[in-house]
C-alpha cells in the first residue's frame, strides 16, 4: 500500500508542492469572502441580482482577460515568478477594501481589483506549475494545485462560519481579515524556485497569436460555446439561500461544494496524464449539466444541497485538466499564453453567461439561469466531441511543437 501511494504521487517536486501551498492559502483568503459576498451586496449594500451579475461577471473577467496579458508578459519576458508575487500581493491588498464601502460601486471597484490580482498571476503560476514536473506528470501537478486551491475554498467558508456565527464577529470584519492568508500566499510563492525559460525558437515565440496551432483554436472554441452558459456560482447560492436555506447552512453547502472539487483534482488530473484530457473533460461537461438541471427543477433542499456538493466535481475536474489541456498544445516557452488565453475565453464568455443570468433571474425566471446553463453545457459537450480528436498528451504536444 506504501509503495502503491508513494506510485501514485511520484513525478512531483518541491516547487509543486508550494504552488499548492500558494492556492491553498490564496483560496483561503478568497473562500472566506464568496459565500457571504452576494448575501453582503444583496441585504447590506441593496444591490439587485442584476447588479450581483454584473458584479460578479466584470470581476471574473476582469481576472480571466488580465491573464492573457500577464501570460505574454510572462513568455516574452522568460519570467514567471516576479509577475505571479505581484499578482497575489494586489489580491491581498485589496480584499479588506470590499469591506469598508457602503455603497455597492465601491465594492466592485475593490472586488474587481483583488480579481485583477488573481489574473494576474494565474497565467506565471500554472506554468511554473507546467514546468515543475516532467511532461508526464503534468496532469498530476495541476491536480495537485487543485487540491490545495479547492481545500482552501472548503476551509475559506469554515473559517468564516467560526468567526461570523460562533465567534460573532461582523460581516465587514471577515473582509478585513482575509489579508491574513493572503499573505501566507505571498510568503510561499517567495520561497519558489523559478526555473529559466528555455529560449529555442524565442524569435517565434514572440507571441503572435498566429503561432498557436490551429488543434488550440478549436479547443478555445468549444471552451466558449460550454462557457457562455457557466454563469457565476453566486447565483447557486442565492437560489438555495431562496429556496430556504440559512445563512449557516448556506456556507456550509458551499463549503462542502469545495471539498468535492478538492478531492477530485488530483485524481482527475492524474487519470487525465493516463487516458487523455477529451474524456475527463467531457465528464465534467455532462456533471455541469446535470447539476442544473437539477437546479432548475427541484425544489427539495436536502437535493438542492446534494445538487451543490455533486456540482463540485465539475468544479475541480474543469479547473485541473481545463488548463492542462491548454497547456498540451504549445512547447514549454509558449506555456503562459496559451493558458491565458485560454483563461480569457473564460473570462469573457463567463462575464457574458454571468450578464445574461442576472436578467434572466431578474425578469423571467430563477429556474431559467440554469435551463439557458444546461443548454450551453450540452452544445459544448457536443462540440468537445466533434471538435477535439482523442489523443494522448504527448500527441497534441507534438502538434503544438510542429512549426
Amino acid at each position: 500500500m506504501k509503495i502503491q501511494l508513494k506510485n501514485y504521487f511520484s513525478g512531483l517536486t518541491r516547487n509543486s508542492v508550494l504552488l499548492a501551498f500558494a492556492s491553498l492559502f490564496s483560496d483561503i483568503s478568497t473562500e472566506m469572502l464568496y459565500p457571504i459576498l452576494p448575501i453582503y451586496l444583496s441585504q447590506n449594500l441593496k444591490a439587485s441580482g442584476s447588479i450581483i451579475g454584473i458584479i460578479e461577471g466584470v470581476a471574473q473577467a476582469a481576472q480571466n482577460v488580465i491573464q492573457g496579458l500577464s501570460g505574454w508578459l510572462s513568455d516574452k519576458w522568460r519570467t514567471r515568478k516576479p509577475i505571479a508575487l505581484f499578482g497575489y500581493i494586489l489580491s491581498a491588498v485589496s480584499k479588506p477594501f470590499i469591506g469598508m464601502f457602503n455603497a455597492w460601486p465601491g465594492a466592485m471597484a475593490a472586488r474587481v481589483s483583488d480579481r485583477l490580482g488573481a489574473g494576474t498571476r494565474a497565467a506565471p503560476r500554472d506554468a511554473l506549475i507546467a514546468s515543475s514536473v516532467d511532461e508526464q506528470y503534468k496532469g498530476k501537478a495541476f491536480g495537485l494545485e487543485g487540491i490545495g486551491d479547492n481545500l482552501g475554498a472548503f476551509l475559506g467558508p469554515l473559517l468564516t462560519v467560526l468567526l461570523f456565527f460562533m465567534l460573532k464577529v461582523g460581516i465587514r470584519y471577515i473582509f478585513y481579515l482575509a489579508i491574513i492568508p493572503g499573505l501566507l500566499a505571498v510568503v510561499t510563492i517567495l520561497l519558489v524556485r523559478e526555473r529559466k525559460v528555455e529560449t529555442k525558437s524565442q524569435s517565434k515565440a514572440d507571441l503572435h497569436i498566429r503561432n498557436f496551432p490551429k488543434a488550440y483554436w478549436k479547443y478555445l472554441i468549444v471552451t466558449a460555446l460550454f462557457g457562455i452558459g457557466n454563469s457565476s456560482n453566486s447565483f447557486l447560492i442565492l437560489q438555495i439561500k431562496n429556496e430556504g436555506f440559512s445563512l449557516l447552512n448556506t456556507v456550509l453547502v458551499y463549503a462542502f461544494f469545495n471539498l468535492a472539487a478538492a478531492l477530485i483534482s488530483y485524481p482527475a488530473g492524474s487519470l487525465s496524464d493516463r487516458f487523455g484530457r477529451k474524456p475527463i473533460l467531457f465528464i465534467s461537461f455532462l456533471i455541469f449539466m446535470i447539476s442544473y438541471i437539477g437546479f432548475a427543477f427541484v425544489k427539495n433542499l436536502p437535493v438542492m444541497g446534494f445538487l451543490f456538493v455533486f456540482y463540485g466535481l465539475f468544479q475541480g475536474i474543469f479547473r485541473a485538466v481545463g488548463k492542462t489541456f491548454a497547456a498540451d498544445f504549445v512547447s514549454q516557452n509558449l506555456r503562459a499564453s496559451s493558458i491565458g488565453w485560454y483563461s480569457t475565453v473564460v473570462g469573457l464568455s463567463g462575464l457574458f453567461a454571468s450578464i445574461v443570468a442576472g436578467l434572466l433571474w431578474d425578469h423571467i425566471s430563477h429556474a431559467s439561469v440554469f435551463i439557458y446553463g444546461a443548454g450551453f453545457a450540452f452544445i459544448g459537450a457536443v462540440s468537445l466531441l466533434i471538435l477535439i480528436p482523442q489523443k494522448h498528451p504527448n500527441d497534441f504536444r507534438s502538434m503544438g511543437n510542429q512549426p
